[in-house]
């Protein structure tokens, strides 16, 4: 029942991971999907997994705004977008300085604020279209040394919120997902610092386990889909139950 045909979205962070899965799904669901990313060789990768035809890739730095710039003016309209482009980095506070700051909410937070900035002023979002902030639940726990993560994805969900607010004359609506621990190629790295026994202990804190990729793509189709057109301003966590405890 859900369906993406005849939908423009345009997903960013699609070159590995949940972009990338997001952008598979939506292909396979009917979208025309163009997707953004910094690693040329990762894009075209995926670009190559996409279902059906008319899909296309944009090598960009969204922490910069001539990248931002140079994109908008080569864009359609879209009926979907999906904000994903973030980066991970642990630091307690008290090793924080500005660079450390600047770094990480740039990316998480500034390039995603920017874009939909560009693509509202410029009218690039199609009446009834749908925006999706990933976000984590990292910004509802408090962990230690995810200080600046947690912060970054916590403005994320606060600004998807005020977005639902100011396009929902347009119907346009804006909605956050915060999902736990997802298996990626990041976090199967974590072979190489942790024990294989700690990664189980912390997996057996999930009820259903780490989740997939396709676990949050899924979700992310549903709130691109006309099936969702009751939703807005909502913050939906996915995260195979850790945050019952």
């Amino acid at each position: 029942m859900i369906t993406l045909k005849d939908k423009n979205i345009l997903v960013t962070g699609a070159s590995s991971g949940i972009g990338r899965a997001i952008a598979i799904m939506a292909s396979e669901l009917g979208a025309t999907v163009t997707i953004l990313g910094r690693n040329t060789d990762k894009l075209k990768e995926t670009i190559s997994l996409l279902t059906g035809n008319g899909h296309t890739m944009h090598t960009v730095d969204l922490s910069v705004s001539e990248d931002i710039d140079q994109l908008i003016s080569q864009s359609i309209a879209y009926d979907g977008v999906v904000f994903n482009a973030g980066i991970v980095e642990y630091m307690p506070v008290k090793f924080l300085n500005d660079n450390k700051i600047d770094t990480t909410f740039s990316v998480n937070f500034d390039s995603s604020v920017i874009l939909s900035q560009k693509l509202i002023k410029k009218k690039l979002l199609n009446k009834k279209g749908s925006l999706v902030f990933i976000s984590s639940i990292s910004s509802k726990l408090g962990v230690a040394g995810t200080a600046m993560y947690a912060s970054s994805k916590a403005a994320l969900t606060a600004f998807s919120k005020v977005l639902a607010s100011e396009l929902a004359s347009q119907g346009i609506r804006s909605n956050s997902i915060c999902p736990g621990i997802v298996k990626t190629a990041m976090t199967e790295q974590a072979n190489d610092v942790v024990s294989e026994e700690e990664l189980q202990k912390a997996e057996s804190e999930y009820p259903l386990g780490y989740g997939e990729t396709t676990d949050v793509a899924g979700l992310v189709m549903y709130l691109l889909s006309d099936m969702s057109k009751w939703m807005t301003g909502s913050d939906l966590t996915i995260d195979g139950g850790f945050t019952l405890k």
